[in-house]
């Protein structure tokens, strides 16, 4: 049996019902529910074989970790997944708990983010063993929490010392191969203007129509200091919340007059090179242009710290296991791999940051879904899921090396 032959040996049915029974464990973030599938994930890497156990995490949480020793001699190769997930939103047509399949889609909240990387790689582990296929190189499966707490559980296990020399962190990129992706950031504006009766509106200094002013200006921005058109290319801001009224209290209960103060929250990307401190003098330099325009408004901008980010993550296009991704999606699909800062997922934040920047590991962020993603009816091409087993399959063969 070749390498190119084990693509075809995949259980497609028994690699569904896997990710069918995740789907069903209620894993919302900070929740038991969470605990419950890391101990089921423990139960189906220990029948496989696997050296796995839970491990702690920050917070009375666990993280499922399990490798698979190789021979000796070959490369290891870490893959990373979440298993927390976002909550059931309006709109739903399907049971969100089901893990509906039907001709096109696997269904459920957390399928695409992202349940459907997590079965995957299992899957591909699971199909080379149940072949008799030894490996060289140790494969490791790491299935964390609290990614959505800025990446605490993928922390957790670095400072715990588990380590590779590579790492496919498995998000929703639709099987492109994303080698970079920005920080994240978290910011709020204050704006504070000077309020007048409705009658006397001309002499105020009215703090919402500022906000209105700012925030486009806001959402177009792209950072100073980019090394490139690419690393320019995954810049973005968004405002997502805004109240305005009377007072830092936010007071609300008189009939309306003009506001003197609005808060504005929103969000920031910064690439690889580019750092929080220029991306808030950036910010500064727009609040100042703001002031000009209003003369008497007074505009500060603040970060949230304290709390875990995600870093930026970045990996040149000619490592091994850039080349080794797009060598299997190429055997597998017979077109070459979208390879770069693909975006939207150059948007992300993910756990390839803190495992580039805190672990030091060369790494890659390719996974199923990402079309659907955090919406109703959330849901993965059957063809991707299965299209992703097949080429994580030949990745762990490439790295790892058969012997």
């Amino acid at each position: 049996m070749t390498a190119n032959d084990l693509p075809a040996r995949i259980d497609e049915r028994a690699c569904l019902d896997f990710l069918a029974r995740m789907v069903q464990h209620k894993s919302y973030t900070e929740t038991d529910g969470e605990k419950v599938l890391a101990g089921f994930m423990v139960e189906q890497m220990r029948a496989l074989g696997l050296d796995a156990s839970l491990t702690p995490v920050p917070g009375d949480r666990v993280n499922a970790i399990g490798r698979r020793a190789g021979t000796g001699g070959g490369r290891s190769l870490l893959f990373n997944g979440h298993l927390d997930t976002n909550p059931v939103s309006e709109g739903w047509t399907v049971d969100p708990w089901e893990g509906k399949v039907d001709d096109a889609f696997i269904y459920g909240i957390g399928v695409s983010n992202m349940k459907a990387g997590d079965a995957a790689y299992f899957c591909a582990l699971r199909t080379l063993i149940e072949a008799g296929v030894k490996l060289k190189g140790d494969v490791v499966l790491t299935y964390v929490v609290g990614e959505l707490q800025g990446g605490v559980g993928t922390a957790a296990l670095i400072d715990q010392g588990v380590r590779a020399d590579y790492f496919i962190n498995s998000e929703p990129t639709d099987l492109a191969a994303l080698t970079m992706h920005a920080a994240a950031f978290t910011f709020t504006v204050e704006l504070t203007g000077k309020t007048r009766h409705m009658s006397k509106r001309e002499e105020a200094v009215d703090a919402i129509a500022a906000a209105c002013d700012l925030v486009p200006r806001l959402n177009a921005m792209k950072f100073s200091g980019a090394r490139s058109s690419a690393h320019a290319g995954i810049n973005r801001v968004h405002v997502g919340v805004v109240h305005g009224a009377l007072g830092r209290e936010l007071h609300e209960w008189r009939p309306p007059q003009v506001a003197d103060y609005v808060r504005v929250r929103g969000s920031g990307r910064v690439a690889p090179g580019q750092s929080r401190a220029g991306a808030v003098a950036d910010i500064k330099a727009v609040l100042g242009e703001l002031m000009q325009r209003f003369p008497g408004l007074e505009a500060s901008v603040t970060t949230e710290d304290g709390r875990l980010s995600m870093p930026a993550f970045e990996v040149p296009r000619d490592s091994r296991i850039v080349r080794a991704l797009n060598r299997a999606y190429l055997a597998v699909r017979g077109t070459e791999q979208p390879t770069g800062a693909v975006t939207p997922p150059g948007f992300y934040g993910t756990d390839a940051g803190h495992l580039f920047e805190r672990a030091g590991m060369e790494g890659i962020v390719c996974g199923p879904g990402g079309r659907y993603n955090t919406m109703p009816d959330e849901r993965v091409d059957i063809v991707d899921y299965l299209d992703m087993v097949r080429i994580y399959m030949l990745t762990i063969l490439d790295i790892c090396e058969a012997g």
